[in-house]
């Protein structure tokens, strides 16, 4: 999901100047839609939907970016990052400037198979990397690569069942090959490839409802929901947050277990209710009852499709900030709540009239009106690397453009940190 901004440094004329470029990371989840992994896709920038340059450059890019100014851990944390390589940038040794666990290296389907190719697959399998093959499009030459190949990616937009039926019968001798679905965008494209024994999906399925229903919330559920609206209010009534609190036991327990968290770096234990509240502040109350709202109500989600409100949530208040023409608190809250229909399987209309939140926050999730929507539509412009239509909504919106990509990743390592904090505290 998502854009990283990476600024290493060009030496001309005996001067430093900045370079900019993107990388958009998309999710690849398991059988179980746990996470297994991201797509790293080169951008240079938004401007384009590919840069005006080949794949080697893209990819030398990519690699410079990486090994220059960012560890991928910080963009993938535990997880492996699938990223692209030419043949020219395989036969230059780039792979080997990047660690083994951490990346899957993807050969492009632009790549014909020969016997420079087959020879670097190889030296790379020995080496101990993980290799794909891109876009599989199946020919009988493609049987020589198959003992060093992990995955083969297949577009589910441009092969159909019959097709995938002949890869699978041309794998059978190579039960180490994994089946990935690229471009799986709904619940029943998820569980049609589930079915036809692919065993990675990559695409935003897990953000869309899967049976629409109505759900009534818990007293848990209704309690956080009246926190949200108390520390809405301008003026915080300190003592009926308190009490609100007190009615509910595992709600104080969790508040501070959170108050404490390494996160906050505290030099002293918060051990009362009224000094979480206190030590805590209305602004990262405020987060901490969203986050444990989303929490309470996706538990039998995908824990990425929690990651990705939070980085939402981030990264609109981020914009806000950018901006200075709209609430921080609302736009935070009207990130995490954009993916509320898919949480709970529930229009977001009626998901919408059951919680206590401001006009401006309805307005931009159910009408899709106000600058609050507008910023939710650059996110998912940034989710799908719809570069063209985020420029013109950069414009639309009068947002600076080399500020943006920072507020993303400034996101990602937040939504990140409190996933953390939330597994401490659950």
């Amino acid at each position: 999901m998502g854009l990283k901004y990476v600024r290493p440094l060009l030496m001309l004329a005996g001067e430093v100047l900045p370079m900019y470029f993107y990388a958009a990371r998309q999710p690849i989840l398991d059988r179980n839609k746990v996470l297994f992994g991201y797509e790293l896709l080169f951008r240079d920038g938004v401007e384009n939907a590919f840069p005006n340059i080949d794949g080697d450059e893209a990819t030398s890019k990519m690699v410079e970016g990486s090994q220059l100014s960012f560890g991928l851990d910080d963009f993938l944390g535990d997880k492996p990052g699938f990223i692209n390589f030419t043949l020219d940038t395989l036969l230059k040794k780039y792979p080997s400037m990047l660690p083994k666990e951490q990346v899957v290296i993807e050969v492009l389907e632009t790549i014909q198979p020969g016997k420079r190719l087959l020879a670097e697959c190889q030296h790379l399998k020995e080496q101990g990397y993980t290799l794909a093959l891109d876009d599989y499009e199946h020919k009988n030459v493609w049987r020589h690569f198959y003992p060093y190949i992990d995955i083969i990616k297949i577009d589910i937009r441009s092969t159909n069942a019959e097709q995938i039926e002949e890869i699978k019968q041309a794998i059978a001798d190579f039960p180490h090959i994994k089946l990935l679905a690229e471009k799986v965008e709904t619940n029943a494209e998820f569980q049609q490839t589930l079915a036809l024994g692919f065993s990675y999906f990559q695409g935003y399925f897990f953000s869309k409802p899967e049976m629409l229903q109505t759900r009534a919330l818990s007293p848990s559920q209704l309690a956080l929901a009246e926190l949200l609206y108390e520390t809405s209010q301008a003026d915080m009534d300190l003592a009926r947050i308190t009490e609100i609190f007190k009615r509910d036991v595992t709600l104080s327990y969790k508040l501070l277990r959170y108050s404490n968290s390494a996160i906050f770096r505290r030099r002293a234990e918060v051990e009362t209710i009224k000094q979480a509240l206190i030590v805590l502040g209305q602004a990262e109350l405020k987060k901490f009852l969203s986050l444990l709202f989303t929490a309470q109500i996706s538990s039998d989600k995908p824990a990425e499709l929690m990651r990705l409100s939070m980085t939402r949530a981030n990264f609109a208040e981020g914009l806000a900030g950018l901006s200075g023409r709209v609430s921080q608190d609302k736009a935070y809250l009207t990130g995490m709540m954009s993916l509320m229909d898919a949480i709970l399987d529930e229009p977001i209309s009626s998901v919408m009239e059951k919680l206590p939140l401001a006009n401006e926050i309805k307005a931009a999730l159910i009408e899709k009106t106000g600058e609050l929507a507008g910023f939710i539509q650059l996110i998912e412009c940034y989710e799908n690397a719809s570069w063209p239509q985020a420029t013109a909504l950069i414009e639309k919106l009068k947002l600076p453009t080399d500020k943006i990509p920072d507020v993303y990743h400034q996101a990602v390592q937040w939504a990140n940190e409190q996933m953390k904090a939330l597994g401490e505290i659950a």
